[in-house]
């Protein structure tokens, strides 16, 4: 992190108050000029990931059972992370489907009846998605994209205005990898733009740069809070996950745990690895971790040993998580693996208790 550029982010600093404090969600109206933008802190969400919309290939309605069971155990937020295709027609990605819209509508109303915070974000926007297959046009480099993609966040910003902070916020764009941050920041600061300009109290979150691992500084003018992951070292969180190459020749994990570069990984190592994070949380920014868990394939002992040092970190700097997913392979809900006791729940679904007592306690 350069220091001359965080001492300009100090002066943000003393402001951070005007938004309500570490725990409080800024509700104020957020300017549409960086130069009036005032920092927005971020309450110490925590919860999960809901993926029915986070692939066209598997699009279903959210499921009410899912918030009733996270508010029952205590927790407060949902992320949703959406594939634009589930709510436009094939072909046509300027052609909003009402019935697709009205289910992101219902997952917003179920995190009113249950008191959860829910929060959109775009996995797959117009020109951008961290999964295959890539996009026709690319978001960071064509026009035609960054209108497309403006015009979606600003049609959910005109549908939604008038929802509290408090219930409800945007995530531009999930995990942006290999981009540039002046692209980044110039696309950022576009579709910041375009909510804005259909409500200008919505709050807004971007994930960092390089899939989310780092702080974007460029963007701390705008008012905006920033998303960071928790799934350093991938050694544990994607053992043998299909999608990683290579993954399936990694030795099986332990923690503490050396990388394949020779760093060791304790949780001092995961102290160091988040600074960036908390130094920009102290600059007024507000930091929450979007995403965060391991796939099922590593061996639950471990997960659960990791965890406990990165929340410890994590709780350490009042920054909330967010699990992926609730039900699913990286879940506490039907995660399927080989060594964990699982607790029977109605409609034959099966509860890592373990898990969930250690996500409760932090």
């Amino acid at each position: 992190m350069n220091r001359r550029r965080f001492l300009k982010l100090g002066v943000a600093a003393a402001g951070a108050a005007l938004s309500g404090g570490a725990g409080m969600v800024s509700c104020g109206r957020q300017a549409k000029s960086p130069q009036e933008a005032k920092p927005v802190a971020l309450p110490r969400w925590r919860g999960f990931n809901l993926t029915e919309k986070f692939t066209v290939d598997r699009n279903r309605r959210f499921v009410e059972r899912d918030f009733e069971w996270i508010a029952k155990w205590g927790f407060d937020f949902v992320r949703l992370p959406m594939d634009y295709r589930c709510y436009t027609d094939p072909g046509d990605w300027t052609a909003f489907r009402e019935d697709g819209l009205r289910e992101i509508d219902e997952a917003v109303e179920f995190g009113k009846r249950y008191n959860i915070h829910v929060n959109l974000n775009l996995h797959r926007a117009p020109g951008y998605c961290v999964n295959p297959p890539p996009e026709p046009k690319d978001l960071f480099k064509d026009e035609e994209a960054l209108r497309v993609c403006a015009r979606h966040w600003k049609n959910f910003a005109a549908r939604c205005k008038g929802i509290p902070n408090q219930r409800l916020s945007f995530n531009l764009l999930n995990e942006p990898g290999r981009t540039s941050e002046e692209d980044y920041a110039r696309v950022a600061r576009h579709l910041v733009a375009a909510i804005r300009e259909a409500d200008p109290d919505r709050l807004i979150i971007a994930d960092g740069l390089r899939w989310a691992r780092n702080p974007v500084l460029s963007l701390t003018d705008l008012g905006i809070g920033q998303s960071a992951r928790g799934y350093d070292p991938m050694q544990i969180s994607h053992y043998r996950a299909g999608w990683i190459r290579g993954s399936d020749e990694w030795r099986e994990p332990t923690w503490p745990i050396t990388d394949p570069q020779g760093r060791r990984w304790d949780k001092d190592a995961l102290r160091e690895h988040y600074r960036p994070w908390v130094e920009l949380k102290r600059a007024g920014v507000g930091v929450h971790v979007g995403e965060m868990g391991a796939f099922n394939q590593t061996p639950h002992a471990v997960v659960l040993a990791w965890m406990k040092d990165l929340f410890s970190v994590l709780r350490e700097n009042e920054i909330g998580w967010a699990l992926w997913n609730f039900r699913g392979s990286f879940g506490i809900v039907d995660s399927e693996r080989s060594d964990v006791e699982y607790e029977n729940l109605p409609g034959g679904h099966k509860l890592d208790r373990p898990m969930l007592e250690l996500l409760r306690a932090n």
